[in-house]
């Protein structure tokens, strides 16, 4: 129980603030956000966009917030998948940053938002922990409140796919929020 001190005509309470953990961990500078754009599929392919826990990366990864964005032309899915590797090439997304831009130099993740456009194939692996599926035009969002926890060599994938058109195509974006939190152990390279 807090302490406080009332005379006949005033208190003196004591001064208290909750920070939310997303602006906590942006204040250290290990918060971060980015997307993936232009992701196509449609005509028989999927897309993807992840976040991917490098093994020698010594961080654990904290997922905030996803969104699925601006998808066009037909119903679509979007699959989560926990730890699993996803069908294609991946390509490094450079539309990340930090949200503290108060530090100098900016803070740089260890975390790689990699996506991948018209793929042939599934996710193999993992665990497809959850489905979600929404009309075109519509926007797909969640707040995780970091409690989506991966340690290195793990990753969350969202992978979207048009089951209901399979011959339509589609296009969109995917965005992610997450921080980063350091792990003592051995990274063997």
């Amino acid at each position: 129980m807090d302490n406080y001190i009332c005379s006949h005509d005033t208190c003196i309470l004591p001064k208290r603030v909750d920070v939310p953990i997303e602006l906590y961990k942006s204040m250290q500078g290990v918060y971060f956000i980015g997307y993936a754009d232009n992701l196509s599929f449609g005509n028989n392919t999927s897309a993807w966009a992840r976040l991917y826990n490098p093994s020698c990366s010594r961080v654990n990864l904290y997922v905030n917030v996803w969104t699925v964005t601006d998808i066009s032309e037909a119903p679509y899915r979007a699959q989560f998948w926990f730890n699993a590797t996803p069908p294609g090439i991946p390509t490094d997304s450079d539309l990340v940053t930090p949200t503290n831009t108060t530090i100098v130099p900016l803070s740089k993740p260890k975390i790689r938002l990699q996506y991948a456009s018209n793929v042939i194939g599934d996710p193999s692996g993992g665990v497809k922990a959850f489905v979600r599926r929404a009309q075109p035009e519509t926007t797909l969002v969640e707040t995780e409140n970091g409690k989506l926890i991966f340690p290195p060599g793990g990753s969350l994938l969202i992978f979207l796919s048009t089951p209901e058109a399979p011959t339509s195509s589609a296009s969109g974006r995917i965005a992610f929020g997450w921080w980063e939190e350091n792990v003592y152990e051995t990274c063997i390279v």
